[in-house]
């Protein structure tokens, strides 16, 4: 796969909804906004960690819905409410593959608790 960002600072993240946080590394690599135009925007980045590690920092397990409203509660801190709204459905149903398959869509799988 082949990247065309490299992210240029460390990006910290705490998700007050769901009381944990996320560290994209700077160098961390990604393709963008996956089917949609790519903005300057945190979520993105953040989104792409969730789904690719499929953890959150401290090593809990994270599924595809909570990476999905991760990147909506972004959007909306970033003012973009129409966005946050696309993107969280496009993310929730057609992105985020590896982290459906090995974690769950909206539950956690029971081997993963």
């Amino acid at each position: 796969m082949t990247f065309k960002y490299k992210n240029k600072k460390e990006i910290q993240y705490y998700s007050r909804r769901y009381n944990r946080s996320v560290t994209v590394p700077e160098g961390y690599p990604s393709d963008g906004a996956t089917f949609a135009v790519d903005i300057y925007s945190d979520a993105w980045w953040v989104h792409d960690l969730l789904c690719d590690r499929g953890t959150w920092n401290n090593g809990t397990p994270c599924t595809n819905i909570q990476a999905s409203w991760v990147l909506s509660d972004i959007l909306n801190g970033e003012k973009r409410v129409f966005r946050a709204v696309y993107w969280f459905w496009g993310t929730l149903f057609f992105g985020g593959k590896k982290l459906r398959k090995e974690n769950g869509l909206f539950r956690l799988k029971k081997e993963k608790r």
